[in-house]
C-alpha cells in the first residue's frame, strides 16, 4: 500500500495546529467536521506561518 501511494504521489492532508487553536480544533473533531489529520505543535516549531486565524483553520476542515 505504501509503495502504491508513493508511486502515485498520494499523501495525507495534515494540518499543523498550535496550542492557541486547540479548542477550535477539538470543536471540529467533536462535530466530526474533519477532512484532514491534525498535528498539535506544542512548541510552535513546525508551523512557520505565525498568522493563522480561525477562518483559515475552518477552511481546511
Amino acid at each position: 500500500m505504501l509503495d502504491f501511494a508513493a508511486k502515485h504521489n498520494i499523501t495525507p492532508h495534515v494540518e499543523v495546529v498550535t496550542m492557541d487553536y486547540l479548542n477550535t480544533t477539538l470543536e471540529c473533531l467533536l462535530k466530526m467536521d474533519v477532512k484532514c489529520h491534525f498535528l498539535l505543535d506544542n512548541g510552535n516549531t513546525l508551523n512557520k506561518n505565525e498568522n493563522i486565524n480561525r477562518e483559515d483553520l475552518h477552511s481546511v476542515v
